[in-house]
């Protein structure tokens, strides 16, 4: 979980020095720089490699998390054929923030930080768009947790379309061989919220007594390949609660990638068919994407294993912007991505301040503690997507932290915070 305290700020700074190379916009708006913070320790004189192993080795982050598909058994997503533009935004005032007692500017912010990519959008058109450590337009950055809003939608338009009946219904319903199982037996709206109640600690230390280790053996130790018995055998002995399903919010990966794996049941289509037509090409991706498949079953990572460009990770923050529309046209059912997304659609228990000491939980979205409607996608070493729909703002970052979670090192995060503060005040957004 992260932090998330804003505070007014005065605005004040002056533009850094860059090596700069401007291919898609003007030389304000587009930025790469080759290296970045701790290039060397990241892999810079071995050209940023592609290697396994990368939540570990800080050498290979740069590059794989790039190129995740190149080390990693993966599906295809194809992009639409009609892409929709994101013109760069004329006149658009520079984006300032305060860190300290200092006025800083959005190279300040890439020069202090590990962000591989970040772009920021005003109703659509691109007000700043910065890449380094040699990183580009037509890479496809890792998602992490940012795939668990996909996922949520997709569960979204498979009951508008009556592929599942109800919220409301039981995993089992649709995954019959996991009903022995408290997962079976726990609501997919519950499943939604990360509120099934089944004990699962995920500490991201990638030790035995780290939940999410333990099941990503099971997903893909090298003997349990092409062994789908070996998930629902797993799942079997989960068969009790620390407190009853819906009542508390606590993070669990595990319940975005059961959602995953019913909602394949309930429609019979791949998860990487339904991003495809349900959202990749309706909302007009440009790039294709890849999703990172598990050994054992050959299902997609619907918990963390997206793979985009940053600029249709911002597409998609534009179409959750516009409440699901792209030119008047429905992509994800409106009333869904209200209730997912709305702090005051949930039960007391997920709001801001009350599942966490700041965001709160909605449909696998963090709900910011803001008056406005705002809401963030995130991702493990600082991957983001945040939203603000009714000032039309959308910010995307990729980065290489070197915790997984801000509980470890919260400067990154509350850097990122202040960015983002800034960004809205810059442009006219909410921030209080």
């Amino acid at each position: 979980m992260m932090s998330f305290k804003l505070t007014k700020f005065l605005w004040s700074g002056l533009w850094g020095a860059w090596l700069v190379t401007s291919t898609v916009c003007s030389a304000d708006t587009f930025k790469i720089r080759p290296d970045g913070p701790d290039a060397e320790r990241l892999g810079i004189q071995q050209g940023y490699p592609v290697c396994p192993q990368a939540l570990t080795r800080p050498e290979c982050r740069v590059g794989t998390w790039s190129a995740n598909d190149q080390v990693a058994n993966h599906s295809v997503v194809r992009a639409s054929a009609q892409p929709l533009q994101l013109p760069t935004r004329v006149g658009a005032p520079p984006i300032l923030y305060r860190w300290g007692f200092s006025g800083k500017t959005l190279d300040d912010f890439m020069a202090e930080t590990k962000t591989t990519g970040l772009i920021v959008l005003k109703e659509g058109q691109v007000v700043a768009e910065r890449y380094q450590y040699d990183r580009r337009p037509d890479m496809r950055f890792r998602s992490f947790s940012m795939a668990k809003t996909f996922t949520a939608m997709l569960v979204g338009i498979a009951q508008d379309k009556g592929m599942i009946r109800s919220l409301d219904d039981k995993a089992a319903d649709y995954w019959p061989e996991i009903s022995a199982s408290a997962y079976g037996q726990t609501r997919i709206r519950n499943l939604l919220r990360m509120a099934s109640g089944v004990p699962f600690r995920e500490l991201y230390t990638w030790t035995p007594d780290d939940d999410i280790w333990v099941w990503g053996r099971v997903l893909n130790l090298p003997e349990n390949r092409m062994r789908p018995e070996k998930i629902v055998e797993y799942l079997n002995t989960k068969t009790t609660r620390e407190v009853e399903q819906g009542l508390r919010f606590k993070y669990a990966t595990i319940e975005t990638e059961i959602l995953g794996r019913v909602l394949t049941r309930a429609t019979g289509m791949s998860i990487s068919q339904l991003t495809e037509e349900w959202l990749w090409k309706p909302m007009g991706a440009e790039y294709e994407a890849r999703w990172l498949l598990a050994g054992t079953d050959q299902g997609e990572g619907t918990g963390g294993s997206f793979n985009a460009t940053l600029r249709d990770y911002a597409r998609f923050g534009v179409l959750l912007a516009n409440d699901g529309q792209r030119d008047g046209v429905s992509v994800i059912p409106r009333q869904f991505l209200l209730d997912a997304t709305d702090p005051a659609r949930q039960p007391m228990a997920f709001r801001p301040r009350v599942a966490t000491p700041g965001p709160g939980y909605g449909y696998q979205t963090w709900l910011m503690p803001f008056k406005e409607r705002t809401f963030a996608l995130q991702g493990i070493h600082g991957q983001h997507i945040f939203v603000q729909p009714k000032s039309g703002i959308v910010m995307v970052q990729t980065s290489v932290n070197d915790q997984a979670s801000g509980r470890q090192d919260m400067r990154p995060y509350q850097m990122r915070d202040a960015l983002w503060a800034g960004i809205l005040k810059s442009l006219g957004g909410a921030s209080d």
